[in-house]
Order: structure tokens, then sequence, then C-alpha cells
């Protein structure tokens, strides 16, 4: 695992090394063990990379970076794993290659000399990478199928630079000023989607996209990986066959992500997901696995910690559990904001940066459970679509008259469950639309209809709503029926890698951690999406197959619990010790920096939130994320 950066220029001018190196200098805590830069200067172009690494595979000095082939042809930059490299390796070595190390990095150069982009097709994990051949002085960048590692790039002038994260592309070039609709999006929805970034100039790599790059221009991303269509060529399998074929391919998965040389834990949380990906941890290893869970004091709601445990009790792991107080909280919440070179809207990043500290003390790679929910139907607005449609057959008095106004009057808070209920409803009611993605959106929204006052024109919000309605109706067949298959290919390819990828790989690499996510083996990933939607989600339940999947495998009080977001009580806090954090962050000043913000509109919601008249602790979370990076 790495961090990667590099320049191409074509105006003749000279990449220099100090620049790359401060770039590098900036990306050191995703890879603590080497840093390295490669220049290659030429009359007409120049082109430079940079690495910082990690070492897992061969950590000895033969696997740094940039690596170098065939004389100092072809070189790499690359931050991820490809778990099926020593097949891949096989495959060369028969064709005439030779290797000097032992770990994958070698590998994926050869294999982009050797196959160019069609080298992608065959990898198996995750990855952001950077080839260049320097005798033809042409190259590419490569991001994996789901988006798992980051790869940002700006193309402006006569310049192509890239990093694995912002804050090191602006040690390269300009990024552009604050583009206003990526701000709108962060504070809509809780996280800023490819292509955009919170920077005019700057895109993100789309996941399974490509770009191609010569001595004088560079080409517009091209996708290499369509995991709807692989997906729809799969044979029809009965439930019982799709029990077996998930079981089976999620384990292979496992054994795959746990090559390593370097020790090796699993996050486990207590959840359905988690738990299923320590089971095959377990039974692929002839030693105890490390598990690592974490909790909150205080607040049960927030506590998973008893599950975890039964869980580690039921497969013999060696467990790590850690109870975090509010002041660990609060402490935690500068540090991970510092940390971030774009804001980030999603407050469970906070605790997904303590575990992967705490675990970091422990290994250096962890598997997660990430992707599940979007592959199996595993949130609350994949059954909203069904439970929409039977509110609206009750009487119109009935909901006029009694229950709109009764959930109005009651008080919304994630911290109990009944005021976790009343939150869930009031936003499941806000999707009147008859179109189904159109309904979709609006429950991905963290900005109530209420809070929208945070903004001086609130039609802003609306034709971002258009925009994202176009861009998750190509992902229907058939706009006016709930298919929860294309819903989730949505959720799958705009959502996963802009909210929980994103925060886990920007939280754990904050601590020197890779964190590697079997659900997301593309092989997983596509017979998931080949199941029909009532195997995932029927008769009022989620995650239906993966729950009879491994009933009898796991304990039942794990198979039959109820959902648990990974979450710490902001709003709470909110209304305790981060009170007085926030009001010198989101200040006048703050908030009118960004031209489209009201500052009153915003006083109001959050005066609304600690009244508990409303629940708006995603959007505070967001705008406190804004005004932190704003000012730095």
């Amino acid at each position: 695992m790495c961090g990667i950066c590099g320049i191409a220029r074509y105006d003749g001018e000279p990449v220099s090394e100090q620049t790359l190196g401060e770039a590098c200098k900036s990306l050191r805590h995703r890879g603590p063990d080497a840093a390295g830069v490669w220049v290659d200067q030429n009359a007409a172009s120049t082109f430079g990379l940079g690495a910082v690494r990690l070492a897992v595979l061969d950590p000895s000095p033969a696997g740094h970076q940039p690596m170098a082939r065939h004389g100092g042809r072809y070189h790499l930059a690359y931050n991820g794993e490809i778990y099926n490299y020593r097949e891949l390796r096989r495959e060369l070595e028969a064709d005439g290659e030779t290797f000097q190390t032992t770990g994958d990095t070698e590998v994926v150069l050869a294999a982009c000399a050797k196959w160019g982009t069609d080298a992608f097709h065959r990898f198996n994990g995750m990855w952001a990478l950077a080839f260049y051949d320097s005798h033809k002085r042409c190259g590419f960048l490569s991001r994996d199928r789901f988006g798992i590692k980051p790869l940002f790039y700006s193309n402006q002038g006569k310049r192509l630079t890239f990093a694995s994260e912002l804050g090191a592309l602006r040690f390269l070039g300009k990024c552009g000023s604050v583009d206003a609709q990526t701000v709108v999006q962060h504070l809509q929805f809780g996280f800023i989607a490819h292509p955009r970034t919170i920077y005019d100039g700057v895109r993100r790599l789309p996941p399974g996209h490509f770009i191609n790059f010569d001595s004088t221009t560079t080409s517009p991303p091209k996708r290499y990986y369509d995991a709807v269509s692989v997906a729809e060529k799969r044979p029809t399998i009965s439930y019982s066959e799709a029990c077996s074929a998930v079981r089976q391919r999620l384990l292979d998965a496992v054994v795959g992500r746990q090559v390593s040389d370097v020790p090796v834990g699993v996050f486990l949380s207590g959840g359905l997901d988690s738990s299923i990906i320590a089971l095959h941890a377990s039974q692929s290893t002839g030693q105890k696995i490390k598990s690592f869970s974490v909790g909150y004091a205080g607040h049960d709601s927030y506590n998973e910690t008893a599950y975890a445990r039964l869980v580690a009790e039921a497969l013999s792991t060696e467990h790590h559990n850690l109870i975090f107080t509010e002041r660990d909280v609060v402490e935690a919440v500068p540090q991970v904001l510092d940390h971030l070179s774009e804001p980030v809207g999603d407050s469970s990043i906070i605790p997904t940066s303590l575990v992967s500290q705490f675990a970091r003390e422990h290994v250096v790679v962890a598997l997660g459970g990430d992707g599940g929910d979007e592959l199996f139907g595993g949130y609350w607005r994949y059954l909203g679509h069904r439970s929409r449609e039977m509110y609206e057959r009750l009487p119109t008095a009935l909901r006029s008259l009694l229950i709109e106004p009764a959930l109005n009057r009651l008080a919304s808070s994630k911290s109990s469950r009944l005021g976790n209920k009343v939150r869930q409803f009031r936003k499941l009611l806000r999707g009147r639309s008859a179109d189904v993605m159109s309904r979709h959106i609006s429950w991905m929204r963290i900005l109530s209809p209420e809070a929208e006052k945070i903004f001086q024109d609130a039609e802003v919000c609306h034709q971002l709503d258009d925009e994202l309605s176009g861009i998750a109706g190509g992902y229907l067949r058939d706009r006016s029926s709930a298919n929860l298959n294309d819903v989730m290919a949505f959720d799958l390819a705009y959502q996963l890698p802009a909210d929980m990828l994103q925060k886990v790989d920007l939280a754990s690499m904050m601590h020197s951690l890779e964190v590697r996510v079997p659900f997301l083996d593309h092989e997983v990933a596509e017979i998931a999406m080949g199941l029909p939607a009532s195997y995932k989600v029927h008769s009022g339940l989620r995650k239906q197959i993966l729950v009879d999947a491994y009933r009898g495998f796991l304990p039942d009080e794990v198979l039959d619990r109820p959902k648990m977001g990974f979450e710490v009580p902001f709003g709470e806090l909110l209304r305790g010790p981060l009170r007085e954090i926030f009001s010198d962050v989101v200040t006048r000043s703050a908030v009118d920096s960004f031209d489209m913000l009201d500052y009153d509109g915003i006083s109001e919601v959050l005066a609304d939130h600690l009244s508990r008249r409303g629940e708006h602790a995603d959007l505070l979370f967001a705008l406190l994320s804004l005004c932190w990076w704003g000012r730095k």
C-alpha cells in the first residue's frame, strides 16, 4: 500500500524532483517505510513519478517505488494490492519474463508493459496506478473497478498532475477555485462524488476507468469495467445454489486478501458483514486471527461490542476491544479534520480513525466489510420503496390529519430507538415521487427540506437533485418500477466510492493501516448483482441471502439482530462538548466565504437540533468539516 503522485509536462519545462519530493512528504502517512522520485527529462516533454511505501509484500528495498523494468524503459507508481499476482507472475514467466522481487508491484509493472490497459481485466484487487513507457513517451493512469483506492488528477494548460490525495496535488500545480456545485453536493448528501472534487480544476478518476496520455495530450477517462453488464450475463441459479455460491466466493476472496508479509487482522463490529469476514478469515488460517472492535461508553445505541465479543468467542479470535469515551471523540475531531485535504461529510470517519489507530498497534493490514450493504440490500432505504407504497394505500385523511402531524411533534434523534424511527419515517415521507430513483435520491440526502434555509437560494439543491436523477437514470431499466437491483447498482457505482470507501481510505491511511475489502472482490460483486432482488430484500428483511447462507455458521443473535450504523453520537456531542468547537469554526465570516450560504439559516438549523425539534447531526458535521477545511 502506498501513496503516489506525478507530473506530465507538455511545455518543455523541467519537472522538479524537489517538488515531487514535497508532494511525497505530504503523503508520508500513507507510506512511512520508504519514499522515492524518478524524473525523465526531454526537450519536448517531461515526466516525473513519486511514491511513498507501506511495505506489505516483499518489504525489502527491491520492492521500493517508483519501480523500473527492462533497462529503465517502463516505470510504475502504484497504490494497492493485486491478490492474484502469483498466478499472473506464473503466466508472465511462462512467456519469458523474469522477476527480481517476490511482491506484486513488479508483476503489475510487467503486466502493464506486456498487456497495456488490457491488464486491468486480469487484476483481482484494488489499485490506483501510473504507468509510463519512456521510449514511446506515453502512459496511463488507472483506478480499480469499484474505487477502493483514490486517484485525483488535474489537466490544465500543458500539464497533467495526479496524486492519491488532494493535499499532494496542491504541491504539483494550481487546483483552481472552490467548486460551488461541489459545496452544494457536500452539504446535500454528505459526500463529494466523482468526477467532482472541492476544486473546479481537479477531478476524481471514476472507478473502473483509465486515462491515456502521451507527449502532447491527455485523453478523457475511458471505462474498462461495468459490473452491471458483466452480471447480466451470468446464468440464473436457484436460491440454494446462490447461498452456496456466495459463501464459497466470499471464502475465496478472504483467503486471497490474507496474502501478506506483515500481520493481518479483521475489523469486527458485530454486524453481519464483518462477522462473515471474520468467519472466513478464521476458517482459512491455522492461527488465531486478530479481531478489533470499538464501542462508545454510555450510549448503547452506538455500542456493538457485545455482539462483536459473541462472534469473537464463537470463532476463538484474539479479540481486542476498545471502549472510547466522550473525551476520546472530542479530541479526535480536530485531529481528523486537520488531516483532511477536502471536506468529508460523514461523521463516522471519527470512529473509523479511532479503530484504525487501535488496530495499527497490532497489525499492518485489516479486512473490512464495506460493500456488503450495497451488494446484498442492507440499507433501510431499500425496504423504503415497498414501505412507501404501502403507506400511500392508507386513507389520505389518516395520513395527513393524524400520522404526519404526530410525527412532526415527536422528537427526532439518532440516540434513541424511538427518535431514530421518527427520523427515518420523516425521511421516508420525503420520497413522494413516483420515479423510483428520484425517491431514492431524496432518501440519500442529509439535508432535509426544512434545512434548505442554510442556502441563500434553495434552488441550487433542486438543480443538483435533477442532475443526480439524470445520472441515476442510467442505471434504471424501468423508471416506474422499483427494481432494487438497479438502485443498488447506482449506490455501488456512485455513493459507495464517494462516501464509505473514501472515508475508510482516509481514516485508515492516516494511521498507515491498509484495509482490504473482500465483499468488493469483483467475482463476489458479479454474483450478487446477478441475483434477483428478492433473494436479498424479501418480506421486510434485508440481506436475506446472507442470513440464510450463514445460518449455522454464525450465532443466530448476529444473524437476526437489527442493523446498526458505525457511528459516534455526534448529534448528542453537539448539544454538549462539541458545541463550542462548532461555534468557533462555523462563524459568520467562515460561512460568508462560501458566498451561497446563509449564516442566519444555519443558526436556525442548529437551534432546531439543539432543542430536538429536528435531527440535523449529519448536516451539521458536514458544515463543520467544510468550514474547518475552508479556514486551512
